[in-house]
């Protein structure tokens, strides 16, 4: 009887050590998920203020994955343009220090404000801050020549109303437009938002995708807010061909924005 009764303890507080054992992995899992969670991807991109015309400039940044230094990021690029004239920009590949840090020097050979987006793709991730520049006085080069343009122009079309759509001032719009993309596989699409230079939080976007202009089989996808000012959807385009891409932006009042990308599926 005694032996039996050992027997049974036994088996009792082994019983209770392998559930005592199994919750304390569960748990140690559990908090190992919670820390991937809380982890987000950061870049600190140094940019100087202001520089002088024909100076070079270095841009730098600094990748971190929770505190770890990313040495091996997919992807970091910068992009910049003269403020305003966004969709005349001129992108660079940063190189990778192996440090964490990525830069590329660049030289502004123009008196203007410019504007610098730091593209970067790691852990499956990706985030680009915003940061701008000012080369000599700021007075863009450019902007004389389109006030003498721009004389003319007004003399020969006063009353002119143009195409009735209002750009809302301060707004900024940058789609990273997706590369390499297959008939058949999902392709993430990612807009980043700002107003005033800061992100633009809370509004509705929508993705208009248009196969090869046939506007019968156009498609709708909506987009979420996965961070402040980062707008992402994710489509599959069924067949290869041209496709064109609207993204608008629309807010409870007044905002409507909306600008018109190009995308060629393999």
């Amino acid at each position: 009887m005694k032996k039996l009764y050992w027997v049974g303890t036994i088996l009792l507080l082994s019983a209770i050590f392998l559930v005592a054992c199994g919750e304390d992995q569960e748990n140690q899992s559990n908090s190992k998920t919670d820390e991937e969670e809380l982890k987000s991807l950061d870049v600190n991109f140094e940019v100087p203020e202001t520089v002088e015309k024909g100076e070079e400039v270095e841009l730098k940044a600094v990748v971190t994955y929770g505190d770890e230094k990313v040495k091996d990021a997919d992807e970091v690029q910068f992009e910049y343009w003269i403020k305003g004239n966004e969709d005349d920009s001129t992108k660079i590949e940063a190189t990778n220090n192996e440090d964490g840090t990525y830069t590329a020097n660049v030289t502004f050979d123009k008196n203007a404000v410019f504007e610098i987006f730091s593209h970067v793709t790691a852990r499956d991730l990706h985030t680009m801050p915003k940061k701008s520049v000012t080369v000599g006085d700021g007075e863009s080069d450019m902007h004389h020549a389109a006030n003498e343009d721009g004389k003319e122009e007004h003399e020969s079309h006063s009353g002119h109303e143009g195409d009735g759509h209002a750009h809302t001032d301060g707004f900024s719009m940058h789609f990273k437009e997706p590369e390499d993309v297959k008939a058949g596989e999902t392709t993430p699409l990612i807009v980043h938002l700002t107003q005033d230079d800061q992100p633009l939080k809370g509004v509705k976007v929508r993705y208009e995708i248009v196969p090869d202009g046939n506007k019968e089989k156009t498609m709708w996808v909506d987009a979420k807010e996965d961070k402040a000012g980062e707008y992402t959807a994710e489509h599959t385009f069924k067949e290869s061909g041209a496709y064109t891409t609207v993204i608008h932006v629309e807010d409870d009042k007044d905002l409507h924005e909306h600008k018109e990308y190009d995308i060629e599926v393999k």
